[in-house]
């Protein structure tokens, strides 16, 4: 809301005075690189000689000095106008924000410093000083899909798994989850449907749609033999194996498991160059 609605409302609705009011817009209205709002503060002495006010200014000191030394200060922006549960912050506030260049598309989290809240779950007199945060998970995934759609323009097309484990026949569920077990235990990114008997053939578009690379199919005579089909949508080859032998097959295909990529990313572009 624009400053003149909250001092329209300080004044009208909560009683305040008028020059009360403004000597508060004096602040909330200030925004900007922390180190230049900082001299700014000081250096005008806006706070006068409150104490609260000085030692709260020589914490955020530290905290830009500590900022400044992880290189982390340029994400910072020092901000009078934010505010957060008066009611049991005591300290330091901030909100984290997502970017698009130089505007601000959403807010994904927000914390700050709290002397008394973890007291209230404990035994009388015993004070646990905290800082936390809070993150969105909702609002960081909307983002995120929101990304993926302006990169892939329009819909998001990235697979999200490596292997599509499908069935060809009925009442196989249960040998779907079995495999998709001993690729979970592998790191391998796996998932399968959960419909009681989904078609085949909606299974290979649903892969090829979102560009899945390989799908791992089980059969009722496989299921009996203990084996399973690996198919290699790119190039269009399926083979028979042993479920014993399905992890070390994948991984020859060239299957990373979770948690390796940026690993192997590294080792491609060293034997590339």
């Amino acid at each position: 809301e624009p400053w003149s609605e909250v001092r329209r409302e300080m004044v009208e609705e909560k009683g305040l005075k008028g020059e009360v009011a403004d000597k508060i817009g004096e602040f909330v209205i200030l925004k900007g690189e922390p180190w230049e709002m900082y001299k700014s503060l000081m250096g005008g002495k806006k706070f006068g000689n409150h104490k609260g006010a000085l030692e709260a200014m020589e914490d955020l000191r530290i905290c830009f000095e500590y900022l400044e030394a992880m290189d982390s200060l340029k994400f910072i922006s020092f901000d009078l106008s934010l505010a957060r549960g008066l009611d049991y912050y005591t300290g330091v506030i901030y909100e984290a924000v997502c970017m698009n260049g130089n505007t601000q598309v959403g807010s994904i989290g927000g914390g700050g410093r709290y002397d008394n809240l973890v007291s209230m779950f404990q035994e009388a007199g015993k004070a646990t000083p905290c800082v936390g945060v809070s993150v969105g998970i909702e609002r960081v995934f909307t983002l995120m899909e929101e990304r993926l759609r302006q990169e892939q323009g329009g819909s998001i097309k990235q697979p999200n798994v490596s292997v599509l484990v499908a069935s060809a026949g009925e009442n196989l569920l249960r040998q779907r989850m079995k495999l998709t077990k001993v690729l979970w235990d592998a790191n391998i990114s796996a998932e399968f449907s959960q419909q009681e008997n989904p078609k085949l053939k909606f299974e290979i578009a649903n892969a090829l749609d979102r560009e899945i690379p390989f799908m791992v199919i089980a059969g009722e005579e496989e299921a009996k033999e203990g084996t399973c089909k690996v198919k290699d949508l790119k190039a269009r080859t399926e083979e028979t194996v042993a479920v014993g032998d399905l992890v070390k097959t994948l991984r020859e295909k060239g299957v990373v498991p979770v948690g390796c990529e940026f690993a192997m990313e590294l080792l491609n572009a060293e034997s590339s160059s």
